[in-house]
Order: structure tokens, then C-alpha cells, then sequence
């Protein structure tokens, strides 16, 4: 028993020790319970919206002021016609417009009747219905304040419009999220176990010996899974158009010059992950856990980025799959060109340029 005692301490020490299996043990899960905690919820908060008052009475403000109080709305943006409309969704900041009626407060007054236009950007159907709820509900409770001491009631009536995808399809939403996703998690992995595999094989050395510059390794490695993650990048799109009818309003070139520079960006970091990990197994399990619930939970792939915490928003900006989300429904939906996407492109560049030169610095020349 005093051996079998002894043989357990031993056990105990060796984890102690082990750091990667102390992060394991207790980091991955409260990291994980704090994601999820915060990041699932049917909630919206702090969605910016934009105004468009037509009649700019005393009532109009009243309505205004008390949407803009409300948590899930803010930074309200005054527009002064339609026309701006489509200018302000394309930007992909604005997720709902209100227009107030002409002389809206003389009709609620002398119609007993008046009417408020909701248009919400439904690339995001799930977020688009809250709003449109949200908005309903706020404005139901304005109507019963102002109709409490008269006797005839006054009518706010709502008519909601949803813009870019009319029918609410959740394919629209799922379709662009699933394809970061795969070409994420596809591309990362591959790479990732690709120097690994050289190390626990005992052929790095050959590779050291070699003439070879590190930076020509790197490049080397990565030449290949970009052809290959191309053809799964068409194979998707493919399929997403014929198969799940899914719209490509913008630049099939741009669509797919966009998508071969996240496919660097996902290699680049996958081979990142692989000079700092010493076993295939290690970076598998860094790869797959560290990249797929970040890009699930954080890129606004299944929720709002605005109703994140502040801390989570900022780590969502250094997620790559939050920029090509945006630029792949701006593309397929919006039919928006490199005019309005070149933000989110330069990021995407800089974040590439980023891994691969990080990962030449990482890479070693000699064997531990």
C-alpha cells in the first residue's frame, strides 16, 4: 500500500509539473464555461441602428429618445433620405433603419394613427427577428404611456421590412459561417501537424542539413495546402450556390480572391502552431480546440458580436474568421465590392504577414 501511495504522489508531481496538463486540466474548461456563459444568448445589446425622421415632432423625438435609452440599441445614426439607406447596411455597422412618417405626430392625433417603418439587415435572420421584436416591444410600451388618460386609443403601427434576404432563410446565415469554419479548421489542421510530423518522424534533420532557408521551409509547406484548400474552397461555394441556392450578389472573382487570402491566413497559422508544438497529437488538439470554438462563438458566425462583453469584442477583432464572416456576406449578399470591404481585406493581409513572419522567427534551425 505504501508503494501504491508513493506511485500515486508521483503521478501527482508529474502533472504539477507537466504545465500543458495543468492548462488542460483547469484552463481549457474555464475558458470554455466563460465563452460559452457569455457568448450564447438570444439577447441583442448595443446594435447600432440608423434614423431616418421625416416628420421631426415632438413625438418622433420622444420615440427616438426611448430606443436609444434602451440597452440593445445605440449609437444612433441620423440619415436624411432613402437613398442612404443601402449605404448604410453595405457598411455592415447599421443592422436596422427606423423611418418615421411624414406629419407623423399630426396623424397619430388626427387619424388616431401613425406609422413606423422597421428595415433590418437579415443576413442575420435570428438577429434581424430580435430587432424587429425588440423594436415592437419598445414601441407597444410608448403607446400604452400616451394612451392611458385619453379615450380614444392611438395606434403606432410597425411595419417591418427585412433587407437582403426577405425570406429569413437561416442557409444565408449558416452557409458563410460553415465555410470559415471549414476552410479554418481544414487548412490550420493540415498545416499544423506538417512540421510535427517532421519532428516526431526524425526527418527534420534532413531538413536542417538542407541548403534550405527557414523561410523556404515555411513557403514550402504551404505551397501545397493552398492549391489543395482552393479546390475544398470551390467544391464549397459550388455546392453552396446549386445545392442550398445560396445568392452571389458581388464579384465571383473577388469572392474567390478574398477566400485564397484567408486560406493563407488559416495555413500560415497552422504552421505558426506547429513550430511552437513538439507532437502531431499537441498541435491537433491546439488547433481544433483553440480555432473552432474562438470561431464559432466569437467571429459573430451564430452570434452578434455587439452583444459580447467588452472584453470578448476586443478578442473577437484578432479572430481572422470574424473579417472573412463580414467580407463573405458583403460579397454573396450585399454585392459590395473592395470600395467598402478594403478594411477588413488589409486586416485580413496584415494578420497573414503577421503568422507567416512570426513562424519563420519560431522556426528552428537546430534540434533540442
Amino acid at each position: 500500500m505504501k508503494r501504491f501511495i508513493g506511485f500515486i504522489k508521483k503521478e501527482f508531481y508529474h502533472i504539477f509539473r507537466d504545465k500543458r496538463s495543468l492548462f488542460i486540466l483547469f484552463g481549457m474548461p474555464i475558458a470554455q464555461i466563460m465563452l460559452f456563459g457569455f457568448a450564447i444568448t438570444n439577447e441583442i445589446n448595443n446594435v447600432d441602428i440608423a434614423i431616418l425622421d421625416k416628420s421631426k415632432d415632438v413625438t418622433t423625438q420622444e420615440i427616438i429618445n426611448k430606443i436609444s435609452s434602451s440597452k440593445y440599441f445605440s449609437n444612433k445614426q441620423l440619415i436624411e433620405n432613402e437613398a442612404e439607406i443601402a449605404s448604410v447596411f453595405k457598411k455592415g455597422k447599421v443592422k436596422a433603419v427606423l423611418i418615421f412618417e411624414n406629419d407623423f405626430s399630426k396623424k397619430l392625433i388626427k387619424e388616431n394613427k401613425a406609422t413606423i417603418q422597421i428595415i433590418t439587415d437579415a443576413t442575420d435572420p435570428n438577429t434581424a427577428n430580435t430587432i424587429s421584436n425588440f423594436t415592437n416591444s419598445i414601441l407597444h410600451n410608448y403607446q400604452q404611456e400616451i394612451n392611458k388618460d385619453i379615450k380614444i386609443a392611438y395606434q403606432i403601427i410597425p411595419q417591418t421590412q427585412m433587407a437582403y434576404n426577405a425570406e429569413l432563410k437561416s442557409v444565408f446565415m449558416f452557409v458563410p459561417g460553415v465555410m470559415t469554419i471549414i476552410l479554418m479548421l481544414v487548412s490550420a489542421m493540415m498545416t499544423s501537424i506538417s512540421i510535427t510530423k517532421e519532428k516526431e518522424l526524425g526527418t527534420m534533420e534532413i531538413l536542417l542539413v538542407s541548403p534550405l532557408k527557414p523561410f523556404q521551409v515555411i513557403i514550402g509547406k504551404v505551397v501545397p495546402y493552398i492549391f489543395l484548400s482552393v479546390i475544398n474552397a470551390i467544391v464549397i461555394i459550388v455546392l453552396s450556390i446549386f445545392i442550398f441556392k445560396m445568392p452571389v450578389q458581388g464579384s465571383l472573382i473577388m469572392l474567390g480572391a478574398e477566400s485564397i487570402l484567408f486560406i493563407i491566413n488559416a495555413l500560415s497559422l497552422g504552421i505558426l502552431i506547429s513550430t511552437f508544438s513538439e507532437t502531431q497529437q499537441t498541435a491537433m488538439l491546439v488547433s481544433f480546440m483553440g480555432l473552432l470554438l474562438p470561431v464559432m462563438l466569437l467571429s459573430g458566425f451564430i452570434f452578434p458580436i455587439s452583444s459580447l462583453p467588452n472584453i470578448l469584442q476586443i478578442i473577437s477583432t484578432i479572430i481572422p474568421a470574424t473579417w472573412y464572416i463580414i467580407i463573405l456576406k458583403g460579397i454573396m449578399l450585399k454585392g459590395v465590392g473592395l470600395a467598402i470591404l478594403w478594411k477588413e481585406t488589409l486586416i485580413l493581409l496584415g494578420m497573414t504577414v503577421f503568422f507567416m513572419a512570426l513562424s519563420i522567427k519560431k522556426y528552428k534551425i537546430r534540434l533540442e
